[in-house]
């Protein structure tokens, strides 16, 4: 196992494929969820992804403040299919969330949760902000972190 973080323009191309792949596979072909992907947010964010042998497992992007929303944000969160069980979604969080605080010396983090998962990221110091709404006719749902 192997963590990484990158800036886009540091991503070699293979990194950079694997990436896409595994959010299409992930958001696009598994969610059956037509959506666009590619969002012009990938070339302001750092990459944080997980490394098992050669395979991309988990992957989060963090957004600067004053990108998508006014406070840093996480997105893009997934643990590829064959990887899931093993706590990996915990950990690639904790360690964005750990980044984002002691190196950015930021006390605020939003998110757009699927509603699914609000649980999940409940546990991890998130709070609902605002309705059910449907983003890609899946129910979502904003969080904020703050420290």
């Amino acid at each position: 196992m192997k963590w990484m973080m990158k800036e886009f323009n540091e991503l070699t191309n293979e990194q950079l494929y694997q990436l896409l792949k595994a959010r299409i596979d992930v958001f696009v072909v598994e969610q059956k969820c037509a959506y666009p992907e590619l969002d012009n947010y990938d070339q302001n964010s750092l990459h944080l992804f997980l490394l098992v042998g050669d395979e991309i497992a988990a992957n989060i992007r963090i957004l600067p403040k004053n990108t998508k929303y006014k406070e840093v944000s996480i997105g893009r969160v997934l643990v590829v299919e064959k990887f899931r069980g093993k706590g990996y979604a915990r950990a690639i969080l904790e360690r964005g969330i750990e980044f984002i605080h002691k190196d950015w010396k930021e006390d605020k983090i939003h998110i757009q949760a699927q509603v699914y998962l609000n649980e999940f990221y409940s546990s991890l110091g998130f709070k609902q902000i605002s309705d059910i709404y449907l983003e890609d006719d899946i129910p979502h749902i904003d969080m904020i972190w703050e420290r």
